[in-house]
């Protein structure tokens, strides 16, 4: 039994609120346990400037922010430079939900998703994954009935998860006391599927067996099954 009460392979108790904010079209308020993460989906009609004249893709784009005070001493806003660790998160993000479309679909529309970490409490980038493709879905549901959109450009629903080896024993859905002194870190994000999108693993310590990280994927997969069944 964990230091909150659950089994080695249960999640938290995870919530979505839809439209939790008024003017973006997609907003989620995304809660795993603690880790509490307000994403929202705003649209433009245009490309990013980096795309070629001739290239007849939408964009799906992600940025991610810790707000000072979501951790239990506050943390700076990243105004001038973001760090490392900031870049990697919406870097995730931005592939991740760029995998669930078809971005040919999407043509002369950006989509931008904010994640914004109001409470941390471990798996914030996978929290944001997931309400990140609630947020997005959303969003391209009001373009589909404007008739900005002419087709879904959904390919099938993705789903994110944190798990680790955590005092010799594999963990799902790491909260922070638990990551913070993990000898495995991992996170798997999957489509409904089950085709991979990203798979992180990584040792804090000693290596540890081929065995262990098939263990680690495959009680991964069942926990993001049942995530997305909640959506």
């Amino acid at each position: 039994m964990r230091i909150d009460g659950r089994e080695n392979n249960q999640l938290r108790k995870i919530k979505f609120t839809h439209n939790y904010t008024k003017h973006a079209p997609g907003s989620i308020l995304t809660e795993f346990g603690d880790t509490k993460v307000l994403v929202t989906a705003s649209v433009e009609t245009k490309k990013p400037k980096w795309m070629e004249e001739d290239d007849n893709r939408g964009w799906v784009t992600a940025e991610y922010s810790l707000l000072p005070a979501s951790t239990n001493t506050r943390c700076k806003r990243e105004r001038d430079k973001i760090s490392g660790r900031t870049q990697e998160i919406q870097r995730l993000i931005g592939r991740s939900l760029r995998a669930c479309v078809d971005l040919e679909k999407m043509s002369g529309i950006t989509i931008t998703i904010d994640a914004d970490v109001i409470q941390a409490d471990g798996g914030t980038r996978t929290a944001s994954i997931c309400g990140g493709f609630l947020a997005l879905k959303d969003a391209i549901e009001k373009l589909l009935e404007s008739g900005e959109l002419k087709e879904n450009p959904i390919i099938e629903p993705i789903g994110a998860i944190s798990i680790g080896i955590v005092d010799g024993e594999i963990k799902l859905d790491l909260n922070y006391a638990e990551d913070s002194h993990a000898q495995v870190d991992s996170n798997v994000v999957l489509t409904k599927s089950g085709k991979i999108v990203d798979f992180q693993t990584t040792s804090e310590g000693e290596p540890y067996e081929f065995d262990k990280m098939i263990e680690i994927f495959n009680i991964a997969r069942n926990g993001i099954n049942t995530i997305i069944k909640m959506y």
